[in-house]
C-alpha cells in the first residue's frame, strides 16, 4: 500500500534501526576478537556495551509511541556487517587487518549517525520531543565513537602503511610496534 503517513515512516526507520543495531551487537564481538590492537579490541568491546544501550533505547521510544518494538530487517546494515566479515577473512592479523577493520566500522558509524540524526529530526517535527531526546542522546553516541576510530586510525594506519612503505611483507613478528597489542596465537 502506497499510502502511507509521515508517522508511519518514522515507525518503519525505527523498526529498521532497532534491527540494525541488533545486528549490530552480533557483529561487534567479532571484529573484537580479530582486533590486533588492544586499542581497538577495547574500542569495539566499549561500543557493544553502547549498541546493547541503544537498542534499550530504541524500546523505549516504541513505548513513548505506545506500540510495541517491532524489528524491519535492515539490509544495509546486514551488507556492511558482511564487508567487516570479508575484511576478517582477507587479512592476516596485525595493523594491516586493524587499518580495514576501523575503515569497516566506520562505515557502519556513518550509517547510523545519518539514521539517528534523521530519526531525531522526525520525532521532532512529530512534536515527540522525548523521543527526539533519546535519539538525540545516541546520535551523540554514535559521533563520540566515529571520533574515536578516527583517532586509533591516526595510531594505526601509519603502521599498516609503514610495511608497504618499507617493501616488507605485512608480518606482525617482523616489526615492534609503541602500540599495545593482544595476544596472538
Amino acid at each position: 500500500m502506497k499510502n502511507h503517513t509521515f508517522r508511519d515512516f518514522y515507525e518503519k526507520l525505527l523498526a529498521d534501526t532497532l534491527d540494525a543495531e541488533n545486528q549490530l551487537t552480533k557483529a561487534l564481538p567479532k571484529l573484537a576478537k580479530a582486533s590486533y590492537a588492544e586499542e581497538l579490541r577495547s574500542a569495539f568491546e566499549e561500543h557493544l556495551a553502547q549498541t546493547k544501550e541503544h537498542v534499550t533505547r530504541l524500546e523505549q521510544v516504541f513505548e513513548i509511541h505506545n506500540t510495541k518494538p517491532k524489528r524491519t530487517k535492515c539490509k544495509a546494515m546486514e551488507g556492511l556487517i558482511e564487508e567487516g566479515a570479508e575484511v576478517i577473512d582477507e587479512f592476516e592479523t596485525g595493523d594491516l587487518r586493524d587499518a580495514a577493520l576501523i575503515s569497516a566500522a566506520q562505515k557502519v558509524e556513518h550509517y547510523e549517525i545519518s539514521g539517528y540524526g534523521t530519526l531525531r529530526t522526525f520525532a521532532s517535527m512529530l512534536g515527540e520531543t522525548q523521543a527526539a531526546s533519546i535519539l538525540e542522546k545516541t546520535l551523540g553516541e554514535e559521533k563520540a565513537a566515529d571520533q574515536k576510530l578516527n583517532q586509533l586510525s591516526e595510531s594505526i594506519n601509519p603502521e599498516a602503511a609503514s610495511a608497504d612503505m618499507a617493501g616488507a611483507e605485512h608480518d606482525p613478528g617482523k616489526k615492534a610496534s609503541t602500540r599495545s597489542r593482544q595476544k596472538v596465537a
